[in-house]
């Protein structure tokens, strides 16, 4: 090796000796350029903490309504607008790039990135938010968490939203929820279905005590249109829960599980039309096994869904979530299995039917608070023919409709021979 290089810086090779000084000498100096950029990432490193959050987290929505309340995002000149944070209002958040702001006494930057996956089949848009300032304790971190999370809270303390899965819970824009009181129930099923929600609510310590795991699940049943799915939603918005829907057709076991494990506490899980879901198929009996058997392979080849050992795992397995509500609605409740309706998965169940006299009698009024008792039990008296709460607020609907075209004549009534006092239920 020596004497190669002897020979290499001899005077008869004094091309290639030069050559190879230049190359040493340009590394060199190359390695020394790059020396005060490695000490000063060093420096930060040692004397700063970061934070990261991802757009498939909740906190990434939480802390885009942080930005909304803070001074510094007037000096911003460079934003982006967002509707998905106040409705059909438009925000302006941060843009991505490199920002700077001062809270609590400390500089902070944060930098937004963003990317477009390249994926034909299911394209996507990746947001990152990297939050950085000076400090070596983490307890500075968890106060800017804190002030994050008491933000959140502080705006959604009495709102509820919709979340629909797909790749991760999306929030819904467009719903809005129902007003329980434009929810009319039969006498006393609303009061005591509302006194078992808080019971619950309020019980969160007996449970643990008790060592039950802390959820309650609720069944409503009855024909189409007869509001079950309303009075989900006016639930949720009375309790200040929002609601996470399940299509069991979109999950295999294993997902649902994950989808449980993301879904926030405080919230109301909803499996609507359970009965017309492949994974409430009752089981066969056990004098119809050995003909089932037969069919079990076909019908698992049919089954793309969750399977109904992987739905009962989900609601009171292991992995359920806490401090939740499971909402099933059901057209049939003689197509769900037993094993789905025992207490502990379905612990409260109401019948919701056809509606009686008294409940249209109090739609009608809501419709027209200027009508008098009377004129509402005529309304009702003559159109017998709508036999659910659907069918009837449809036609309080049309006579909304020809009111507001001054079509006077839909309001007057013939008197009937016999007209009952009261409407019995």
């Amino acid at each position: 090796m020596v004497e190669l290089l002897k020979r290499v810086f001899t005077e008869q090779n004094q091309f290639a000796s030069g050559g190879l000084l230049l190359m040493i000498i340009g590394g060199i100096s190359v390695y020394l350029r790059a020396v005060p950029m490695r000490i000063w990432a060093w420096l930060v490193d040692q004397s700063t903490m970061s934070i990261s959050i991802k757009d498939d987290d909740a906190a990434f929505r939480w802390v885009k309504e942080w930005f909304l309340e803070q001074r510094f995002l007037k000096r911003i000149r460079s934003l982006d607008i967002d509707t998905t944070l106040r409705g059909q209002n438009v925000a302006l958040i941060p843009a991505p790039g490199c920002h700077w702001f001062w809270r609590s006494g400390r500089p902070f930057r944060v930098d937004f990135y963003r990317n477009e996956e390249s994926n034909a089949m299911h394209p996507r848009r990746r947001e990152l938010l990297a939050f950085r300032t000076i400090g070596r304790t983490q307890g500075v971190l968890w106060q800017f968490v804190n002030e994050v999370v008491e933000c959140h809270r502080k705006n959604n303390a009495a709102r509820s939203h919709l979340y629909v899965y797909n790749d991760g819970w999306s929030y819904v824009e467009a719903y809005v929820p129902r007003l329980l009181d434009s929810v009319v129930l039969r006498a006393r099923e609303k009061a005591q279905l509302l006194d078992d929600i808080a019971r619950f609510k309020n019980s969160r310590q007996r449970y643990r005590s008790l060592g039950v795991p802390y959820h309650r699940g609720y069944l409503f049943y009855g024909p189409p249109g007869t509001g079950k799915t309303s009075l989900v939603s006016a639930l949720a918005e009375k309790f200040g829960m929002s609601i996470y829907a399940v299509n069991l057709a979109q999950f295999n076991d294993r997902s649902l599980v994950v989808a449980m494990n993301d879904v926030e506490p405080n919230s109301v899980i909803l499996f609507e039309d359970i009965d017309c879901m492949k994974s409430s198929d009752a089981r066969p009996n056990t004098e119809d096994a050995v003909g089932a058997e037969s069919k079990s392979s076909s019908v698992k080849e049919d089954r793309n869904g969750v399977t109904l050992s992987g739905l009962l795992n989900a609601l009171d397995g292991f992995s359920a979530p806490d401090n939740v509500l499971f909402i099933m609605t059901s057209n049939q409740i003689e197509a769900l299995d037993p094993a789905l309706l025992r207490p502990g998965r379905i612990d409260y169940r109401l019948y919701l039917g056809q509606a009686t006299g008294a409940q249209k009698v109090e739609l009608y009024r809501r419709f027209f608070p200027q009508a008098s008792l009377f004129e509402a039990e005529l309304f009702v008296e003559g159109n017998l023919g709508a036999k659910t709460m659907a069918e009837f607020q449809g036609l309080l609907l049309g006579l909304e409709a020809q009111k507001d075209r001054g079509d006077q004549s839909a309001f007057k009534f013939e008197v009937p021979i016999d007209i009952p006092e009261t409407i019995s239920q």
